[in-house]
């Protein structure tokens, strides 16, 4: 029991220490969606720029985009039954917040074990702006697969649209979003979201930047265990999401239960130590007794 606490008490302060190190993460998320400008009040337009969260929703699949290669393709073609998608909504001139946050989104995905395309999940970002062509879609895929690393061969699908289906899924989503006529620019929230293999929508991440294993874990928890070892869904017990900033963080009862885990594997190796430690002591004593028992016959003949 003392083993299990001190493992239990490791445990929580190391993942203490990597929340810890996030934590300022998620305001820089919050600030595009709901801090309000200190130059003017926001026009009406703006005011719709925030997140309606709307888990368990069922996306239409029959919503078509193009993608880079100018393909028409359908939402359906990109849920298979089996493998996660992590969505983001951007526009592809963007140079300021949508480039900041793509590259992030590479940079946490380069970390991964895992690569869009494989047997784990999959990767849609669609463009809010309608003007924008597979031509635009298709450049700024190139810089972001360079920036990813992992060869032109990933799943990782940059898709442009008509004004009225790209609001549409965005809706369904519950992202809203905004054309500053003024800047020439949209304004969005930044966020990642993760629909399951059948098209609902399970998790959302904030931020320009993300963490690996969030993503991961919002990964797992989308894929409704198709995907995943063992050993991470049962790492994925040790966390909670935290709606509040929109990341997931350590839960005690997920961590003491691999601590009880590992105690039981512990305590079962020894017991299996012990056991056979003891073997060889029985089967000493039964030679021992037969090697006395000639001499003992021949002091009674003599």
């Amino acid at each position: 029991m003392i083993a299990f606490n001190h493992l239990a008490r490791l445990l929580c302060l190391l993942a203490t220490v990597v929340v810890a190190g996030l934590g300022g993460v998620s305001v820089v998320a919050a600030a595009p969606a709901s801090a309000p400008s200190t130059a003017a009040p926001l026009s009406p337009e703006m005011r719709v720029i925030d997140v309606d969260e709307r888990r368990g929703r069922t996306i239409d699949q029959d919503l078509q985009f193009l993608d880079h290669k100018g393909n028409p393709r359908r939402i359906s073609e990109f849920l298979d039954g089996r493998r996660p998608v992590l969505v983001t909504l951007n526009y592809y001139r963007c140079r300021v917040v949508c480039a900041v946050q793509l590259n992030g989104l590479a940079d946490a995905l380069e970390e991964l074990d895992w690569t869009p395309g494989d047997d784990n999940f999959r990767v849609l970002t669609l463009s809010i702006d309608p003007n924008e062509t597979p031509v635009d879609a298709a450049q700024r895929r190139d810089t972001i697969l360079t920036g990813l690393g992992r060869g032109d061969d990933v799943d990782w699908q940059f898709l442009t649209g008509d004004p009225v289906s790209i609001r549409a899924f965005a809706s369904q989503l519950g992202v809203g979003y905004a054309y500053d006529a003024e800047q020439d620019q949209y304004a969005h929230p930044a966020v990642a979201m993760f629909l399951t293999p059948d098209g609902r929508i399970a998790q959302y991440i904030y931020g320009l930047t993300f963490d690996p294993r969030d993503l991961k874990l919002a990964l797992l928890e989308a894929g409704e265990g198709k995907i995943g070892s063992p050993m991470e869904k049962l790492l994925m017990s040790c966390f909670m999401y935290d709606p509040s900033v929109g990341r997931y963080g350590p839960w005690a009862f997920g961590i003491m239960r691999i601590g009880a885990v590992i105690t039981f594997f512990v305590l079962g190796l020894a017991i299996l130590i012990l056991r056979r430690r003891e073997r060889p002591a029985k089967s000493a004593n039964p030679s021992s007794t037969t090697s006395s028992r000639p001499n003992d016959d021949a002091e009674a003949i003599s």
